[in-house]
């Protein structure tokens, strides 16, 4: 299976992300959103991180310039009927994901590898909506994407060797370094971190610190770059909460489970960065 043009589902900030770059690696990108207001808006954030990238000398201008030659922002489906691999980055909801690739499988050549960016749900699940289950994996990029080094790739019992080669070396290609987990809810990295981040909240409900000093304690103590309670800021507090329900329901474990204080900010629209306040205030600019 080798790989020379990619498709994009969704130009949010995990689509954009990915569609940049595989652009910046040299594959003729195409990126498809919802309308072509959405697509505009998007395609204005990547250009945006493409100037960054330029201005803080991690690219040259004429590269910039052959990655943004590179890419193409369509609404319809059909545009991804060429692609060698399509990788989705949409909503995290299992139904909308489903319906979505059962559409693409339509139309997309048969021997077309696809791949889900979900953080929590699991890939069989996703999978199971085409006829081409074999051709399918996880790959799980983080936020930034063009700064972050990981990807998760994520092998179902049904993906074949053949794919999962492709993914890994695709992977490779766009500058990044692939991690293989099992198809199993959070993965390798949500795995291990939502526990951690639901305990801080649970140690601070507790009284065992406060939110300053436990965030303290993690980046002196254990060197993290930043505290659990900044890191959910960063994450959003609503994204922890929805994948953390979505791995209780998979595991039905206690250090899965979302405490109280949790739900009540996201109840509260205290997400984050996002909405201004979280456990901190973020000023908006």
């Amino acid at each position: 299976m080798k790989i020379r043009k990619v498709g994009v589902l969704g130009c949010g900030l995990m689509g954009a992300g990915i569609a940049e770059v595989a652009a910046r690696a040299g594959f003729e990108t195409v990126v498809r959103e919802v309308s072509e207001e959405v697509v505009e808006k998007g395609l204005e954030k990547l250009r945006g991180s493409l100037d960054k990238a330029v201005e803080r000398g991690k690219l040259d201008a004429a590269e910039r310039d052959k990655a943004w030659a590179r890419l193409h922002g369509v609404v319809d489906l059909g545009a991804l009927a060429e692609c060698d691999l399509v990788v989705e980055a949409i909503v995290e909801n299992l139904d909308e994901k489903r319906r979505t690739f059962a559409a693409l499988d339509a139309v997309v050549k048969e021997g077309a590898l696809f791949a889900s960016n979900t953080s929590s749900l699991t890939i069989t699940q996703i999978a199971m909506a085409t006829r081409r289950p074999d051709r399918f994996v996880g790959m799980h990029f983080f936020n930034p994407v063009p700064v972050m080094k990981l990807v998760e790739v994520v092998r179902t019992l049904l993906t074949s060797q053949e794919a999962y080669d492709a993914a890994i070396e695709v992977v490779r290609a766009f500058g990044k370094e692939p991690v293989t987990a099992r198809d199993n809810s959070g993965f390798l990295v949500n795995r291990l971190l939502v526990p951690y981040l639901l305990d801080a909240v649970r140690a601070y409900e507790e009284g065992v610190g406060s939110i300053e000093d436990i965030d303290k304690a993690m980046q002196l103590g254990c060197g993290y770059p930043m505290g659990p309670f900044a890191l959910l800021d960063f994450v959003g507090l609503d994204t922890t909460y929805y994948i953390a329900n979505i791995m209780f329901d998979e595991y039905r474990e206690k250090r899965f489970a979302p405490p109280p204080l949790l739900k009540q900010m996201v109840l509260a629209g205290r997400l984050g960065r996002k909405s201004g306040r979280g456990f901190y205030e973020h000023p908006r600019k």
